[in-house]
């Protein structure tokens, strides 16, 4: 078959090297933002020629000659404000989480222990069966371990990232003052701390856990890789409730907070007279930065599962080849090192001089990252894969060459790139389908939703057929292995992606915190221009997580069919079929639920907004503060109790029918909610971002055409904002979550599938 270039010794060295290498230049990163103090004392001056940066500058010398501290000590105040809403709405998000995953944990033991009653003796292995593998209970312990880690690591994404945003939200804004570049360039690094992290911890973890389990299983790398998969179930659980109650949480303070304020009080956006402010931009860091970072991490976390658990039944795992078994990490390793050089593009060798090089400089990290990634894969797949090999393809085994392995990571790269850039081109206002959806305002709301509605349902037909095309070439290449890379390969840049990615957010609250501050517009226009953009980039981000969505339940679809020892899916079986059209109704289910949650949280805000305004002498005329924790417990509150059941829907879903119904029917609902799911979701996301720009088009006035539909307060712009809050929960709740509900009830039923092999279709046996 071929022999390895490299040694398993050095790739198991090379892995938590990259690991440790990625958590250092975070690291930097961090220290780097740090040294622009929130403070307003005067920095001791310095004439050093490294100066690209600006953080030796005068913190507070605006280009205007204004030199007023208190705006300095209103930006500390506003970012503690933020910083402590943010980090105890997760505490308390957290303790109802670490309630239910105690309590998942509980169930996957004993699900998976009662398979072999419990037993402690060894057993014919599931798929080669003339070999001893380890005993079910030891399956039923260390799955629900791996579980427990996974879901510990994505809540500490989550946490470790929200914690850097609003670290790095007044920095930013008190960088804008200096101008757009230097607030850029913090915004990005303290985008690049969280991504890095991220990458890093859930790669060292992963490794550290293969290796622990290894001490126990030896050479029984089928049971071992198969109770690693509850990483990936551990990580997207997690996800789906950060996901969803952050989501509700944003979105329902941010509906509020524009329908009362921008819409009945025509006051700016983020205005401090407005209650429901502090909400909203503790909001963003909940929902869009803590939810996205556990979503992100769960895909990289299935990706991984799903790849190994095939390998381990391939020639890789019987033969015992650790370096080519460990393929998938070392691809997340050298991505790594490629998002560290592509980072330096925009923190070092260029630099940020006008409003209109932002959204360029960002598409810059993608391509770049794309290009040099491809030449990484090649690397890997030439030192770290044997030249030839066999990959397991539904009881047979298919032999596949390196580079045609080289060939799948690649397309799922490309696909993501090519899925990002269809994404920009339907959510920028730089191109003319979100001018078009602009434009429409101008006969009101109605026009503007149904442009907005046709111009999301059109944005789905280029990124499925990407899709598709990976699926059918890396399928054809290395059967499901094959597009288990590829989901890989769409993830491997995901550090850059994840700092892309962050970037909108920190640069939204800096925007929110320069108007409650109370600076200059000329600052204002800066963070707007910096919002704009991150608006386009976060769109971007969302198409990379459900494009890799599809991707990784494909891959662990795959797995699971295998697993459960289903021979063929045919969808014209009525087992299968019921569950098929079934499958496909739950992605509309779930929406439903996320939408209703958001509507009834923001109808109770928008009701305490006009109290407010209505009850509290001298609000709107400034002299009088507004009562921000109330809003703050309402959408604590709101976000709390309804996530429970969309959570609930999708975890249970799988359960319910692999135990009364059988492996048949779930496979037809697998293979439904994801032929489904994807496109609802891509729809959702962009048709949310493209309402958003529209209003940023009319309210930036930067073309002829905008400043025809403007200015704020037109009413064209009071059209484009209600879109907008049409939108809001489509692109940050609805559209987000679908992608973790696909991917999460594929690992679901693969860490269940023994379960379900075994004791799944009560109901068809009674009957």
């Amino acid at each position: 078959m071929g022999t390895v270039i490299l040694s398993d010794l050095l790739s198991e060295i090379l892995i938590p090297v990259a690991a440790v290498i990625g958590i250092a230049f975070a690291l930097v990163q961090w220290v780097i933002v740090s040294r622009v103090k929130v403070s307003p004392e005067r920095q001791p001056s310095t004439t050093t020629n490294n100066n690209k940066n600006g953080y030796s500058d005068y913190l507070i010398e605006e280009e205007e000659g204004l030199n007023d501290h208190n705006v300095v000590v209103k930006c500390a105040e506003i970012q503690n404000a933020i910083s402590e809403g943010a980090t105890s709405f997760l505490f308390t998000e957290y303790q109802y989480v670490g309630i239910f995953m105690v309590a998942f944990a509980i169930l996957i033991f004993l699900f998976l222990g009662s398979v072999e009653s419990f037993s402690t003796k060894v057993q014919p292995c599931t798929y080669s069966k003339d070999k001893m593998c380890k005993s079910a209970l030891a399956n039923a312990i260390f799955s629900t371990v791996s579980f427990l880690l996974g879901a510990i690591t994505s809540l500490f994404s989550g946490f470790r990232g929200m914690k850097i945003a609003t670290y790095a939200n007044a920095r930013t804004t008190l960088e804008a003052r200096k101008g757009v570049g230097k607030a850029f360039i913090t915004a990005f690094r303290s985008g690049a701390v969280m991504g890095f992290l991220l990458a890093a911890n859930g790669l060292l973890v992963l490794y550290i856990a293969i290796n622990l389990f290894k001490l126990y299983y030896g050479d029984d790398w089928e049971g071992l890789f198969e109770a690693i998969t509850g990483y990936g179930l551990g990580g997207s659980s997690m996800a789906l409730f950060g996901r969803v109650g952050g989501g509700i949480y944003t979105k329902a303070a941010d509906v509020g907070a524009d329908l009362v304020g921008k819409v009945e009080r025509n006051i700016p956006e983020d205005d401090p007279r407005n209650p429901a402010v502090i909400a909203d931009n503790v909001g963003d860091n909940v929902g869009d930065i803590a939810g996205m970072g556990s979503d992100l991490f769960g895909s990289y976390a299935e990706a991984s599962c799903a790849a190994l658990v095939v390998a381990s039944i391939s020639s890789f795992g019987i033969d015992h080849e650790f370096t080519a078994m460990l393929y998938p990490l070392l691809i997340s390793s050298m991505g790594i090192i490629v998002c560290l050089i592509t980072t330096l593009f925009a923190t070092d060798f260029f630099e940020i001089k006008a409003v209109n090089e932002i959204e360029p400089s960002l598409k810059k990290q993608l391509i770049i990252s794309t290009v040099l990634m491809t030449v990484g894969i090649a690397i890997v797949s030439w030192i770290g894969l044997p030249s030839t090999f066999t990959i397991y393809n539904f009881g047979a085994q298919k032999v596949v060459k390196n580079w045609e392995l080289f060939f799948c990571v690649a397309i799922g790269l490309w696909a993501g790139l090519v899925i990002g850039f269809v994404t920009e081109y339907y959510t920028s206002n730089a191109y003319s389908p979100v001018q078009d959806v602009a434009d429409s305002c101008r006969t009101g709301a109605a026009t503007n939703v149904i442009f907005g509605l046709a111009l999301g349902y059109k944005s789905v037909i280029i990124p499925i057929f990407a899709i598709a095309v990976s699926i059918f070439v890396s399928f054809s290449l290395a059967a499901m292995y094959g597009i288990a890379v590829a989901a890989l390969g769409m993830l491997s840049t995901i550090a850059t992606g994840l700092a892309i990615d962050a970037y909108g957010p920190i640069s939204d609250n800096a925007g929110g915190i320069a108007e409650m501050a109370g600076m200059s517009h000329r600052i204002r226009e800066r963070t707007d221009a910096l919002d704009a953009a991150g608006n386009t980039t976060a769109a971007i981000g969302k198409g990379f997580a459900i494009g890799s969505a599809a991707l990784v339940s494909l891959a662990l679809f795959g797995a699971f069919v295998s697993r459960a020892a289903i021979s063929t899916v045919d969808v014209l079986t009525p087992k299968v079929f019921i569950g098929l059209i079934v499958g496909a109704m739950l992605p509309y289910w779930f929406s439903a639920m996320t939408m209703k949650s958001v509507g009834s949280a923001a109808l109770k805000m928008v009701e305490e907004v006009r109290r407010q305004f209505n009850t509290i002498p001298g609000l709107l005329e400034g002299t009088t503060k507004p009562d921000y924790a109330t809003c703050v417990k309402i959408s604590t509150d709101a976000s709390i109790k309804e996530m429970i059941p969309p959570g609930a829907l999708v975890m249970l879903t799988p359960l319910i029918v692999g135990t009364f119904f059988g492996v048949e029917t779930l496979s037809g609902v697998l293979a439904g909610s994801l032929v489904s799911g994807v496109q609802v979701a891509i729809s959702a996301s962009n048709t949310g971002g493209a309402w958003d720009n529209a209003k940023k088009y009319i309210e930036a006035g930067a073309s002829e055409h905008a400043r025809t539909l403007g200015p704020k307060g037109s009413d064209p712009h009071k059209a484009a904002v209600i879109g907008d809050t049409i939108g809001d929960p489509l692109k940050d709740t609805s559209g987000p979550s679908l992608n973790i509900l696909i991917k999460l009830m594929a690992v679901e039923s693969l860490v269940f599938a023994p379960f379900f092999a075994r004791h799944g279709g009560l109901l068809f046996k009674i009957f």
